[in-house]
């Protein structure tokens, strides 16, 4: 909790005082900031006790600005298992903004399609997940001061939030489907029977971020949602060779969907409810 609560006190020393909503931007998806006053933007370099993001499609900086009225604290990329951190680096910007006053938390990321009725570029709801990363951001000492001992999964994607994004979806005429999200180690992508097995235990999607933090805010009690864009499409019998740079490319074309949704999202948040 003491590294917690400096690098809180930094961001506050810094002007960050009002923050009320938190989004966490995943592998090329960035447009959000275009509906964004900008007030600040810190490199994660210069944050105390941060993690450094060290993919090259995350730009490492912590945004806080002003969105649909509201101040909002977003993560110009987060930090993976695969990277080499822990568990408890990874959520601990998440932890942060919690401690900084933020109601609700909305992530993004990109995944690769197991049901085959998601193409490239289909934008995707979570509505659970399956942890098949090692470790738990929750093992170890248990911060009293941030959540009970036993963290409830039973709904760790928030109905409300969720519907939320389902409503103003329909109304800007944005496909949004909604899937189970495997979450696994990284970095390198599946085999085909990987695949086989994922699509076995339920999985429609999977990627190599976003559960973490996920844990992490039910941990807090801190309603959060999630979208997929997908990136590829993992069909086993049918299996192509990644090209990344395409993945980054898809990802971009799906942007301006994801930030649109997001910003309409954010400006019918009631914060003063519970869960928005």
């Amino acid at each position: 909790m003491k590294l917690l609560q400096e690098t809180k006190q930094f961001l506050i020393n810094k002007g960050i005082t009002d923050a009320t909503v938190g989004i966490v931007l995943g592998t090329g998806l960035h447009k959000i900031l275009d509906y964004v006053e900008v007030l600040l933007e810190i490199p994660y370099s210069d944050i105390p006790n941060f993690p450094v993001s060290t993919v090259e499609f995350h730009k490492g900086n912590l945004v806080y600005g002003k969105l649909a009225g509201k101040y909002v604290l977003i993560m110009q990329g987060r930090f993976h298992q695969y990277e080499g951190y822990s568990m408890q680096q990874i959520v601990f910007p998440v932890r942060v903004m919690k401690l900084l006053g933020i109601k609700a938390l909305f992530l993004s990321n990109a995944a690769g399609g197991i049901n085959l009725n998601f193409k490239k570029g289909d934008l995707v709801l979570l509505n659970d997940h399956i942890n098949l990363q090692s470790g738990n951001p929750l093992t170890g000492k248990n911060f009293d001061e941030l959540g009970g001992r036993f963290t409830d999964m039973s709904e760790p994607y928030s109905k409300k939030l969720s519907k939320k994004l389902k409503k103003q979806a329909k109304a800007l005429n944005i496909k949004l489907k909604k899937g189970v999200y495997a979450a696994v180690n990284g970095p390198n992508l599946e085999t085909r029977a990987e695949y086989r097995y994922l699509k076995v235990i339920g999985a429609d999607l999977v990627g190599m971020s976003t559960v973490p933090e996920v844990i992490a805010a039910n941990h807090m009690q801190l309603p959060c949602a999630a979208i997929s864009v997908i990136t590829d499409e993992c069909n086993p019998d049918n299996l192509k060779p990644i090209n990344i740079a395409e993945i980054i490319e898809i990802a971009g074309k799906a942007d301006e969907k994801v930030a649109l949704l997001l910003k309409e999202t954010i400006t019918l948040l009631n914060l003063d409810t519970a869960n928005g």
